[in-house]
Formats: structure tokens, C-alpha cells, sequence
């Protein structure tokens, strides 16, 4: 952790990331020590043909094992710059709950637990002195190949926001959320997920800043002017121009390029070098060592400051706008304030059975938008 300090430290970053190098994964970290958990849970199909497999709970009740605070405060003795922290979404931890549940634990009382530790989480964060806190949400783009209607998004939405809503204001402007195809191995779970179909959803979240993988996209511009479309006054949109589980490490000048493009495609303002993002991945088989490079060259901040634009960006909203309406629904009261409408569900009683859940099938959220 020390090297990768001091790593991002010369990379000239303003705000520095320990990178998850002491967690077990950015997914699984709450759960070590605990003793209600076996094998069998949620599979994870990545698009080279590996999977990944969550374990499955098989008693109540659920308490973290670990909080991010702790990885936080090691961080933070190694070095004098502001440091950002990492915690994983709710959402992603629901997910270890059985789809034919657990005797005497009702899935409720699971759901309240759970947010009770997602808030102390991002609580003990915040008190430890973080700069920032950023919850992983990279199953919501996997949501949406699960489920193409959308309704398992909107479930783990309306659980984020939950956690979300037992910060002040203050607090929320502190708190990020960060989304991603999910990379492990260099490759992705959702990368082939349109990736408009999420965005308008995810920034109905009532938080102060989103974190978007972008240097991998096929139409960045497309993603970029949505992105706009949907920010709300005063949030902020950190925009990724480095792809990290690319093998290949991006010249200055092709990091230049990406950063020029949303001069051009966005009509959001104030362009700034964000915060960078760790690089934990989900197991912990991957030798730590293979994120060297990655900090040896990634960010490129310092090289690129020769060079009239920033090596990577920030959009700030400067003034409200109105987009067109796609979203699904209501997502708790920040969906509401931002003229979300509820969507009819089609007639039928057909039900279809996803993960931990029932969730009815509605039209496509592609379907919605070409309607």
C-alpha cells in the first residue's frame, strides 16, 4: 500500500486513492470473519468465459465483518494528501441473500440489516476523515443484462437510496457513486450493456458526485451527452479517459484525445483532474504487483500538463435542464424532485424469477426509449 501511495502521490493527483490493495476484494471485504456464510451463491459470467461466485447466506443475522474505515486510517498514516475512500454498494451484498430464503430470516429484516451497515460504512468513513466516499455499484449495469426491464435495477436502486438518505446534505456531497462494466481479469461482465439505458437511472440518486468508466466505451460522446442531459445543478460527473484492465498503456497524446472529445460533445462546464479510482479487482489471486504499471503511467497528470487540456475531466452542471423522460420510475424522493414518471406495467401474470427476487417483466428500458 505504501508504494502505491507514494505512486499516486508523484502522479500529481489531488486527491489519491490507496487503490483497495489491502482489502481481500472490493466486493467481499465486510465479509471476512463471518461465520453464516457458505459456498453456492450468485454466479458472475465474465465475457472471456470465467465466472465469479458470491457466497450465500445461510443464517441471520448480518453484520459486517470489516468496515472501510479501517483500510481508510492505514491509508491515511502513509500519507499527507486527502484520500478517498471506497465501499461497496448495498446492492451488491444483497445479493447474498438465497432466492428460497432463510428460516426464522425474513428477507426484510435482512434488507434493514443490511442497510444498517451500509450507512455505518460510509458513516465511519466520513469521521475517520475521508475526503470522499465512493460506493462500487458495477452490478448496475449487470442488473440490466439480468433483467432487461429494468426491475432489478429499481430494486437496487431503491436499496442504495435508503443508505443514501440517512446522510445530510452536507454528508451526500461528500458521497460518489461509481459505476462500471465490472473489470476482473481484463475483461467485464456488462460491458455490452447500453450503457444510456443506466445512466438516466443512476443519477436519479440523491448523492454529489457519480465516478463513470468512459475510456472503454463505444460511443463515449453518446453516454457523454446523456450524462448531461441527466445531471442534476450542483452534482458532479468524474469522467475516466484511462481504460485500467486494457494490457496495453495509453500514450500521452491518445489520453490527450479522450480528454479533448468532451469539449466538444458536452455543454457542461467547469473541467477539472478528478479523483482517481482504485484498481482492487474481485478476487484476491491477482498478484498486486500487476497494478504497478498501471502506476507508473496511469494518470499521466504531470506529462500531460504540457499539453492545453487536462489528462483527465470533471463535469460540474451549471445550470438545470430538462431532459426527455425515459426513466423507469420513482427511485425515493431524488427521482421525484428530478420529473421522474411511473411506467404502467404491461397486462399479464407473468412472472419471471431473477437472483434473489421476483420481479415482474416490463418493457425493455430500450423499448421505452425508442416508443
Amino acid at each position: 500500500m505504501t508504494n502505491t501511495l507514494r505512486r499516486f502521490e508523484t502522479s500529481g493527483s489531488p486527491v489519491i486513492t490507496d487503490g483497495e490493495q489491502t482489502k481481500s476484494s472490493f466486493v467481499t471485504y465486510p465479509l471476512e470473519g463471518l461465520d453464516n456464510l457458505r459456498p453456492g451463491g450468485v454466479v458472475i459470467p465474465f465475457s472471456d468465459g470465467h465466472t465469479r461466485q458470491l457466497p450465500r447466506l445461510v443464517s441471520g443475522p448480518f453484520r459486517y465483518g470489516h468496515h472501510a474505515d479501517e483500510y481508510l486510517t492505514r491509508a491515511r498514516r502513509l500519507t499527507a494528501l486527502p484520500v478517498k475512500q471506497a465501499v461497496i454498494a448495498v446492492s451488491a451484498l444483497s445479493l447474498l441473500y438465497p432466492a428460497d430464503g432463510i428460516d426464522g430470516y425474513p428477507k426484510e429484516q435482512f434488507l434493514d440489516d443490511l442497510v444498517t451497515g451500509g450507512v455505518a460504512d460510509i458513516r465511519r468513513c466520513l469521521d475517520a476523515g475521508a475526503y470522499s466516499v465512493q460506493i462500487d455499484f458495477t452490478e448496475g449495469r449487470l442488473s440490466l443484462k439480468l433483467d432487461p426491464s429494468g426491475d432489478l435495477l429499481r430494486q437496487f436502486l431503491q436499496l442504495n437510496s435508503r443508505v443514501i438518505s440517512a446522510f445530510t446534505s452536507e454528508e451526500r456531497a461528500r458521497i460518489g457513486v461509481h459505476t462500471c462494466p465490472g473489470g476482473d481479469r481484463d475483461s467485464t461482465h456488462s460491458a455490452d450493456v447500453d450503457y444510456t439505458l443506466l445512466i438516466p437511472e443512476l443519477l436519479t440518486l440523491d448523492v454529489g458526485n457519480f465516478y463513470f468508466e468512459m475510456a472503454a466505451e463505444p460511443e463515449p460522446a453518446t453516454a457523454l451527452k446523456v450524462i448531461a442531459a441527466y445531471l442534476r445543478p450542483g452534482c458532479r460527473a468524474f469522467i475516466g479517459v484511462i481504460n485500467p484492465i486494457s494490457p496495453r498503456v495509453e500514450t500521452y497524446e491518445e489520453v490527450a484525445r479522450r480528454s479533448s472529445k468532451p469539449h466538444s460533445t458536452s455543454p457542461l462546464t467547469n473541467w477539472a483532474p478528478p479523483m482517481t479510482a482504485g484498481s482492487r479487482p474481485l478476487e484476491t489471486t491477482t498478484p498486486r504487483r500487476a497494478t504497478s504499471p498501471l502506476l507508473r503511467s496511469r494518470p499521466v497528470s504531470r506529462e500531460l500538463e504540457r499539453l492545453p487540456i487536462p489528462s483527465t475531466f470533471e463535469l460540474l452542471r451549471s445550470a438545470p435542464s430538462t431532459p426527455p423522460d425515459t426513466r423507469m420510475g420513482c427511485v425515493g424522493s431524488c427521482a421525484s424532485r428530478s420529473g421522474a414518471r411511473p411506467v404502467d406495467d404491461p397486462p399479464g401474470p407473468r412472472y419471471t424469477q431473477l437472483l434473489n427476487g421476483w420481479c415482474r417483466p416490463r418493457l425493455s428500458l430500450r423499448e421505452k426509449k425508442n416508443r
